[in-house]
This record gives structure tokens, C-alpha cells and sequence, in this order.
């Protein structure tokens, strides 16, 4: 006979699929990444299409722009970070020059293209999605900070 007052067994209870979503960083991750990426490319797009900057520093600036942006959202909602913030946004600072340089390198490239700036952009972004959710993961916003012991 089961105790009446005892907790529940919930082991065989289906997590329902909202619940799933908002724990799995992956998913936090892309989520806000393509709420960076359109502060970036609309930043770029006003940059180069309105203000008419050059390209090459349109897509430099408009990245370097969403810096804090995306800083800010990765470390708090997909990841959750507990390590220091000098310590996550020097690293994170070193993935971000990275990262600009192989973006003004990615869209430069493509640009001549029929697919044009917008499709570097997208390729750029592709391609260092990848690479940075790792880098998020495991380097920038790893605690490395010894466990206390209770």
C-alpha cells in the first residue's frame, strides 16, 4: 500500500516541451543570439545603407555595437554564469576581436558575390555561432572558481 502523504513519484511524469526548452542552453543560446544578431544587422544595415559608411567599418562598428548587448544576455540567460565578471569579460573581449576580424574578413569576402554584404552577414554568423557556443560554454563563462566544500 502507497503512503497517501508521501511525495509523488514524478520520475514517470513527461516534462512538458516549454519546460525542456528553457533549460537546455542550446536553445537559450540561439535564442538570444538571434536577438543579437538583428540589433547587429540593423545597426549594420542603418550604418551602411542609411548613413552610407563604408563597408568594411559599417560591419565593424555595427558588431562592436552589440557588444554589451550580447555580453549581457548570453552570461545572464543562456548560461547562467556565476564566474566573475572581470575575469568572463576579458575573455569574452578576446572572442569578440576574434570574432570581428573574421566577420569584416567573412562579409568583405562575400560581398562581391551575388549574395552582397547581407549574405556575409549571414554566413558570418553562421559559422560563429558555432565556435562561440562552445567558447561561451566551456572558456568565457566556465566557473573555474574551486567548489567550496560545505
Amino acid at each position: 500500500m502507497k503512503n497517501a502523504v508521501g511525495p509523488r513519484d514524478t520520475s514517470a511524469v513527461p516534462v512538458p516541451w516549454h519546460v525542456r526548452v528553457r533549460q537546455n542552453s542550446g536553445i537559450r543560446y540561439l535564442f538570444a543570439g538571434g536577438l543579437a544578431f538583428l540589433v547587429d544587422v540593423g545597426v549594420l544595415a542603418l550604418l551602411k545603407n542609411v548613413l552610407d559608411w563604408p563597408l568594411w567599418l559599417a560591419t565593424g562598428a555595427a558588431f562592436l555595437l552589440s557588444f554589451f548587448f550580447t555580453y549581457t544576455i548570453q552570461r545572464i540567460f543562456s548560461f547562467g554564469s556565476s564566474a566573475p565578471h572581470g575575469v568572463a569579460l576579458f575573455k569574452y573581449t578576446l572572442l569578440v576581436a576574434v570574432n570581428t576580424l573574421a566577420t569584416v574578413a567573412i562579409v568583405s569576402l562575400i560581398n562581391p558575390t551575388v549574395l552582397g554584404w547581407l549574405g556575409g552577414k549571414v554566413i558570418a554568423t553562421a559559422l560563429s555561432t558555432v565556435w562561440n557556443y562552445f567558447a561561451y560554454r566551456y572558456w568565457v563563462f566556465a566557473d573555474t572558481r574551486p567548489k567550496k566544500k560545505d
